[in-house]
């Protein structure tokens, strides 16, 4: 039996990034679980992936994931082609746009790439539970070796699939889940079926944006929302807030901290947020401190958005990642 600390779940995808300044990526391997898998890999390996891809995904892509030490027994090929493709250009100022894919190339000068030829937007399933999205892995997909594992971070995924995932590791008795929502679920509407997936969740690790579009008309204060959420029976909320760094409330403790982020020139911001969970998750099995695997988290986001790819935050000086955690723990303050 495979022996893995973590499994990593989430969506792999086939990207075309345009970006405002240096060289466009046009499909390249990426996708929430290969973003999570750098954060993570910039501090441990040992990990596994759960994910789906269809028979016309590279194969050496799938190779070069094992090439760095992690499982992909998790990845299942469906016997047909599927869509992974994913599209996303930046304005000068870093502001995503995922639409309309000729009109980018076009602007930039850029001959379009016969891959995205009918290349539509992922379409956004509202939060419905009745939609369960066939790209994402399924809880049919679950190596047997997977529920021996001793940490887990599912990525934002469809609301079927993730409270799917989340019933059978919690069955397994895994005792650290950390789980990104998905943006579609986080409204006001959707609070009270979050509280299926916040009971008993080692770590909630929403966006800013998601949390204040989860309490529309409720509050304005985060700390209000983290708190409430932690009456739902999750032991930590992390609020990624961007270039501003993180809160964190321990639900136990009901202690708070604010950690700001790593001062960094951004190139690539994609997957950045993926960045974080991978590096928090691997923080938190290292230490089972909190703090702690903030900044973990904290500073994986901090390589993965100096370059550009899933891998950058794996494959920069050794000694880096250590030397940035140590000088951000000393500004990390407790509110």
């Amino acid at each position: 039996m495979v022996d893995l600390k973590y499994v990593l779940v989430g969506k792999l995808t086939r990207e075309h990034i345009l970006l405002p300044t240096g060289q466009p990526m046009l499909d390249t391997p990426g996708g929430s679980v290969l973003y999570s898998m750098g954060g993570l890999g910039t501090w441990d390996t040992g990990g596994g992936l759960l994910a789906r891809i269809g028979e016309d995904y590279p194969r050496e892509w799938l190779r070069s994931i094992e090439q760095r030490g992690f499982n992909t027994d998790g990845v299942r090929i469906i016997p047909e082609a599927l869509d992974l493709r994913f599209f996303l250009a930046y304005s000068g100022s870093f502001e995503p746009n995922w639409t309309n894919p000729v009109a980018h190339f076009a602007q930039l000068g850029i001959p379009f790439r016969k891959t995205l030829m009918g290349y539509q937007p992922p379409i956004d399933q509202k939060g419905n539970p009745n939609q369960p999205d066939p790209t994402a892995p399924h809880v049919t997909d679950i190596p047997n070796e997977y529920f021996y594992t001793k940490a887990i971070h599912i990525c934002h995924l469809d609301f079927f699939n993730q409270t799917q995932l989340l019933a059978a590791f919690r069955q397994a008795k895994i005792t650290t889940i950390t789980l990104d929502p998905s943006p579609a679920c986080m409204n006001n509407k959707n609070l009270n079926n979050l509280r299926i997936h916040l009971n008993g969740l080692t770590a909630f690790l929403p966006s800013e944006d998601e949390l204040r579009s989860l309490f529309w008309g409720k509050t304005n204060d985060l700390w209000e929302m983290a708190e409430a959420l932690g009456t739902y029976g999750c032991e930590l909320i992390i609020v990624k807030c961007g270039g501003r760094g993180q809160l964190l409330y321990d639900a136990i403790t009901k202690r708070r901290w604010e950690i700001p982020a790593y001062p960094v020139r951004v190139i690539d911001p994609t997957g950045v947020g993926d960045a974080f969970c991978g590096g928090f998750l691997a923080g938190f099995h290292q230490t089972y401190d909190p703090l702690q695997a903030v900044l973990f988290g904290n500073i994986s986001a901090s390589l993965c958005i100096e370059g550009s790819g899933p891998f950058h935050a794996m494959d920069v000086l050794p000694g880096l990642a250590q030397a940035r955690r140590q000088f951000l723990a000393e500004i990390v303050h407790m509110v």
